[in-house]
């Protein structure tokens, strides 16, 4: 059994550069005049950042010509170089690995579905919560991103969803904090991009917060913050097995809080904000698919939190090397079955990316080997 740390402080690295997205409206301007430019020029480069997707100094032509490469380095310095970008599913699932300042490398997948484009997003370099099923938990915590690796990951998926690279010009309107690491861990930058992603432009970038969906794996205190935010983006509880026996060795956190802890947070979460939260269960063979976890699953997610959840069942996509394999089809049938038997609304989640290393944290663990 893993046994966690009592904290979940990222290790101390250099931090990225200050960019327009770590300030506050005051901080902007005042960054901008020890750049030698007048205040508004702030509001300027908020405009082509947040409301034109664009960082390129060339093309900021309302700025004068001679301040504009200036500006842009205080500013809107690079905080992330593609490595590397692959797609599949004719295109439509798009999976790219960044590198940050530091060399840390994070990944990002862009995802189109018939009616809606969603991107998810990376939280932290790695993940300390320390899932043996999971590529990111198996690699460890290099590192918390900040607020603006977090915002410029939505905006390069924003600007290459509107100039085609799923195939045709798209709008992204969804975003999900399901990539590498545990949102919640790095509860105020993620809580700060999230302001940030769905403040309408030029304050940011206008996604819709119905449309922001915030994981964690089971952080009872933070859940707890976020519930007194009262913002209306959807909780996902990655839950993955519905008894602590089990879980203490899939989700190791679960030996601080235990499931009902976990469920009675999240019933709160939901009574709060209205919203349905999502309990992301990943079905592994022969591992939690068995018929009466289903059953329990479904009875006590029924008792705490009612017509206020969705099941959402995760076919599992091993990593190269790993023990653990997805459940058969006919034994994920009888579980969805299982679940909806109890009252609870079960579905399966839509597979995307299994031949380009589309599961969290491959990609990454692929460069570094």
């Amino acid at each position: 059994m893993t046994t966690l740390p009592l904290t979940f402080r990222a290790p101390r690295r250099t931090a990225p550069p200050t960019h327009l997205a770590d300030l506050d409206e005051a901080g902007r301007r005042d960054a901008v005049v020890a750049a030698g430019a007048p205040r508004y020029r702030a509001d300027q480069l908020a405009r082509h950042y947040f409301g034109d997707l664009n960082r390129d100094a060339a093309a900021m032509t309302d700025l004068p010509a001679a301040q504009r490469e200036t500006l842009v380095a205080a500013l809107l310095p690079e905080l992330l170089t593609e490595v590397r970008s692959v797609s599949c599913d004719d295109g439509d699932t798009r999976k790219t690995l960044w590198r940050a300042h530091d060399r840390t490398l994070i990944e990002s997948v862009l995802m189109r579905y018939p009616d809606r484009v969603t991107l998810c997003v990376s939280s932290q370099a790695g993940c300390g919560m320390a899932c043996p099923f999971c590529a990111t938990g198996q690699g460890g915590l290099q590192r918390n991103l900040s607020t603006a690796e977090i915002v410029e990951q939505v905006r390069l998926a924003a600007r290459a969803a509107r100039d085609g690279a799923l195939g045709g010009p798209a709008r992204l309107s969804n975003v999900v904090f399901m990539g590498m690491g545990e949102p919640l861990a790095n509860y105020r930058r993620v809580l700060d991009a999230v302001r940030l992603i769905t403040a309408p432009a030029p304050r940011g970038l206008g996604i819709s917060a119905r449309s922001v969906t915030v994981s964690t794996v089971g952080l009872v205190p933070a859940i707890a913050k976020l519930t007194a935010e009262r913002l209306p983006v959807r909780l996902a509880v990655s839950l993955h097995a519905p008894d602590d026996e089990l879980r203490d060795t899939l989700v190791p956190v679960n030996q601080r809080w235990k499931v009902a802890e976990v469920l009675d947070a999240a019933a709160g979460y939901a009574e709060a904000t209205g919203r349905r939260v999502s309990v992301e269960y990943a079905l592994i063979r022969d591992v939690n698919d068995q018929g009466w976890r289903a059953d329990l699953l479904g009875r006590i997610l029924h008792e705490r939190l009612g017509p206020l959840v969705h099941v959402n069942l995760i076919p599992l996509n091993p990593t190269p090397g790993s023990r653990w394999d997805a459940s058969p089809a006919p034994v994920q049938d009888e579980f969805v079955r299982r679940v909806r038997a109890a009252g609870v609304t079960c579905t399966v989640r839509d597979t995307r990316g299994d031949e380009i290393a589309a599961a969290c944290g491959q990609l990454a663990a692929a460069s570094r080997s």
